[in-house]
């Protein structure tokens, strides 16, 4: 079975439609984008077109890429204090001379629409998830959606990165998986992924898991998008594991839309948050 990424992603996008229907305000997203880099410029441009889709109001603050530490986060902390945005999202990759980790610092733990905060990513390791990483919030979903268990399925992540590979482990063990992490300094990486139930590849290297890694019946989901030869590739040899998978979810089309949908979700649930404490 081929895991559709879109059609899982427009039914989290009626949902999240839903949710802004109830909250009888207009949630707002702010992205920031330091440079022009064409990607983040692209990536940016689908990430507001889905704000249009579901109702939520998007404004993309855009800084030079010669833009220095103490303005970024100036600009972070206008942004912290503006009533009528929700959540934030700093694009990256940041120009190199920016350290990441500080300006995701300096965005308010509940607009963190990314989920990278520390004090986000402390309550997720104590099992009190709210505002997740977007990538692994989108596969738990599809997990769930599909029907997989994943209480005592054995699972096992290629990729130890903030973005996906550390924030999965600890959804998967809060739903009582048994996770492994793999990364490039995995002895003999064959051994762990064939025993893979659920499977998840982030590694950004193109076609890295074979047929002859993967077990019969695995959930596969593949993160890596890899340019070759000028066509957009994962990190799975998508032909020939198909065949022995029970779901995999192709490059594009896959685990892309899923996190587009799960900024939606996750820019509502800090307006939902915001209206709480105000109420409280």
């Amino acid at each position: 079975m081929i895991i559709d990424g879109k059609a899982l992603a427009s039914e989290i996008e009626s949902e999240v439609r839903e949710r802004v229907e109830r909250l009888g305000l207009n949630p707002g997203l702010a992205t920031i984008l330091v440079g022009d880099n064409p990607a983040s410029q692209m990536y940016l441009r689908i990430k507001h077109a889905a704000c249009g889709r579901v109702g939520i109001r998007s404004e993309n603050v855009v800084l030079p890429v010669d833009t220095d530490e103490v303005t970024l986060i100036k600009t972070i902390r206008e942004l912290n204090r503006r009533e009528d945005v929700h959540a934030i999202l700093l694009q990256l990759p940041l120009p190199g001379h920016l350290d990441p980790r500080k300006a995701m610092m300096a965005i308010a733990p509940e607009k963190d629409a990314d989920g990278f905060h520390p004090e986000n990513m402390g309550a997720l390791l104590l099992g009190a998830e709210r505002l997740v990483p977007c990538t692994p919030k989108g596969i738990i979903y599809a997990l769930e959606r599909l029907g997989v268990r994943i209480e005592g399925a054995e699972a096992v992540i290629v990729g130890h990165s903030n973005v996906v590979g550390k924030p999965l482990a600890a959804m998967l063990l809060n739903r009582n998986a048994t996770v492994q992490v793999c990364h490039v300094y995995t002895k003999d990486l064959k051994e762990h992924t064939r025993d893979a139930e659920i499977l998840v590849v982030a590694a950004g290297v193109p076609r890295l898991i074979k047929a002859d890694m993967v077990r019969d019946g695995a959930y596969v989901f593949d993160v890596g998008i890899n340019k070759v030869d000028g066509k957009t590739v994962g990190d799975v040899d998508f032909d020939a594991v198909k065949e022995k998978a029970a779901g995999i979810t192709p490059v594009p089309g896959g685990v892309g839309p899923l996190t587009v949908a799960m900024l939606m979700s996750q820019t509502v649930m800090a307006a939902e948050l915001s209206l709480e404490r105000r109420r409280s």
